[in-house]
């Protein structure tokens, strides 16, 4: 009998593991924009530390695995940004990173009390514009990354659809 993937709070002792999820994930990102200098593939093991102490951020378990990852936090308006979804390229295609996107929205809006989400992609990350835009989000405009990448951002409301399905 198979294990059920389990959606929860990241604990601090969890760091490593989604630091190591991240790097294998964003692989195919770099690969696509031929660029291994992107913000995720070099991010440090403190920096997530100190994510996971002061965002929401939500893992993905298969056991004691972590095979998913989110984070989201909120500004003063009520925005809540999310980034950094990922899913480790063996359970791609199951709807786990709409699992993901929907309890950082739930976790935003009912502990940062956000009243709208926003979140960006690479402008060639055709998966995931579509998970995005099937999520119910709309393009608002893009912008350059730190790390050359050029951006497409996204927003909906809190109150918006969690996902939308197609006609």
């Amino acid at each position: 009998m198979g294990m059920s993937v389990i959606i929860s709070a990241a604990k601090a002792q969890d760091a490593e593991q989604v630091l190591k999820l991240q790097y294998l994930c964003f692989q195919s990102e770099a690969e696509l924009y031929g660029n291994y200098r992107i913000d995720p593939l070099v991010q440090t093991l403190d920096s997530v530390r100190a994510e996971i102490a002061t965002n929401l951020v939500f893992v993905a378990r298969l056991g004691e695995e972590v095979v998913g990852s989110v984070r989201g936090s909120a500004d003063q308006e009520g925005t809540g940004q999310i980034g950094r979804l990922c899913v480790h390229p063996r359970l791609r295609g199951h709807g786990l990173g709409a699992r993901l996107l929907g309890a950082a929205e739930a976790g935003l809006a009912d502990q940062r009390s956000a009243t709208r989400f926003r979140l960006h992609t690479g402008h060639r990350s055709e998966g995931n514009l579509r998970l995005y835009r099937r999520a119910g989000y709309a393009t608002v405009g893009d912008a350059t990354g730190q790390d050359g990448v050029r951006m497409i951002l996204l927003e909906k409301e809190a109150s918006a659809p969690a996902y939308v399905t197609s006609a």
